[in-house]
């Protein structure tokens, strides 16, 4: 009786382990997609600070959600994510410690139109090679 019991027990754990997961996944995915809208909206009245910011929002929730399906959890803040990026995705990894400093000048400067793209164009191109959309 003990047996099945912890076997029922540790299954129903793994269930909702599994579908906690799957809600955190798709948390982060439709973070993804209204950061984007956001940012092309705002992009569009020529915020570029404020684009940026919200292209950014959309790259870490991006990684975040690689990280997830790698590691089963979330990074809890910048540097959780760049220690776990830095340890088993170094592309990914290279390219935020590329464009990091930029995020930080969003605090107290201006981000100008040629950032803001760069910034665009790296979550879609990370999108598009992780396939993030494709798997949900």
């Amino acid at each position: 009786m003990l047996i099945a019991l912890t076997k029922t027990f540790i299954n129903t754990i793994f269930v909702n382990y599994i579908n906690m997961e799957k809600d955190e996944s798709q948390i982060l995915l439709n973070n993804i997609k209204n950061f984007i809208k956001s940012a092309e909206i705002i992009y569009n009245l020529n915020d570029f600070t404020s684009s940026a910011i919200l292209y950014f929002k959309a790259l870490f929730s991006v990684l975040d959600l690689i990280i997830l399906k790698e590691d089963g959890k979330i990074p809890k803040d910048h540097s959780e994510r760049f220690r776990m990026l830095e340890n088993k995705h170094i592309e990914l990894y290279r390219i935020l410690d590329n464009l990091y400093p930029l995020y930080r000048e969003t605090y107290s400067f201006i981000i100008n139109n040629k950032d803001c793209i760069r910034i665009k164009e790296n979550v879609e191109r990370i999108i598009k090679e992780q396939k993030v959309f494709e798997d949900y």
